[in-house]
């Protein structure tokens, strides 16, 4: 019996220390600096409104000067809140949009104590999208970083009234951006695999759902005919399957693939070039 549980014990192990980092990727919520519109010249209010599956989430909704006009969605990354890209407001208000960010489940101001790599964050996005077209928004663009372009590539299928997508940094597989966060830490490449699949797979049996079929790579195919923009570093470690994920998108598509730069990383690197880029293609598109 006790060679049998010295057999068991690094299983035990394992998956002890798989259900600790399911709940730090999950359930954990750093502090978050709040700013306002104010701050950058911008009028706009605090608002809070509802996922579709009734969760109250916080936003922030900035209208464009002249109204009617196209609305963009700003989706923020995993452990971040709309805060953060708040910055991003002004050119896209004086671009003409009404701009809203908000703050997914389990981030920020928000509702909620559980993250899913997409799987409930669609729910955030078909109430962010609905939530603007009550407050008289023409057609509705999704820009999303990273966390953020997973949930706008999973909602935008089920989501009429998202007329376009970008995604800047938006992983094609979870596995793939966990297992590039251990690389991160120093951790071999093959066990921070191997825990990247375990974290997940723990999550899965936490939520009673099967997180792997919402991998962006398996939904992005849907969004045609509705336009897609993909801006992709090449030096991203948290997509290095970017080309899977492209191939599996429909048409229309485009990229703007950037040499030497890492994940998100485009508009610190190119900032004029990368406002230039995506007003131009959520003008063209929702116009």
């Amino acid at each position: 019996m006790i060679g049998l549980l010295w057999l068991l014990m690094p299983i035990v192990l394992v998956l002890v220390a798989g259900t600790c980092l399911s709940f730090h990727y999950t359930s954990r919520r750093p502090r978050t600096v709040f700013h306002v519109p104010a701050e950058y010249g911008l009028e706009g209010e605090e608002v809070t409104f509802t996922a579709s599956d009734g969760l109250e989430l916080r936003g922030c909704w900035i209208p464009a000067a002249r109204r009617p006009a196209p609305a963009l969605i700003v989706l923020h990354g995993h452990g971040g809140s709309l805060d953060g890209d708040l910055h991003r407001a002004p050119a896209f208000h004086e671009a003409g949009f009404d701009v809203f960010l908000f703050d997914f489940r389990a981030h920020g101001a928000s509702r909620g104590k559980v993250a899913s790599f997409g799987w409930l964050e669609r729910n955030d996005v078909l109430g962010a999208v609905a939530y603007v077209r009550s407050r008289g928004s023409g057609r509705v663009g999704l820009l999303g970083f990273s966390y953020g372009g997973i949930a706008a590539m999973v909602a935008a299928p089920l989501c009429p009234d998202a007329h376009a997508v970008a995604s800047d940094g938006g992983p094609a597989r979870m596995r793939s951006a966990i297992a590039a966060r251990g690389a991160e830490l120093h951790v071999p490449h093959w066990l921070s695999s191997f825990f990247a699949w375990l974290i997940i797979a723990v999550t899965c049996l936490r939520m009673r759902e099967n997180l792997f079929r919402y991998d962006a790579v398996r939904w992005v195919g849907r969004i045609a005919p509705r336009p897609i923009l993909f801006i992709h570093g090449e030096d991203d470690a948290y997509l290095p399957d970017f080309d899977d994920l492209w191939n599996a998108a429909g048409q229309p598509k485009e990229a703007w693939r950037l040499p030497g730069v890492g994940h998100t990383k485009a508009s610190e690197v190119y900032p004029e070039e990368f406002n230039r880029r995506v007003i131009a293609f959520f003008t063209r598109h929702l116009g």
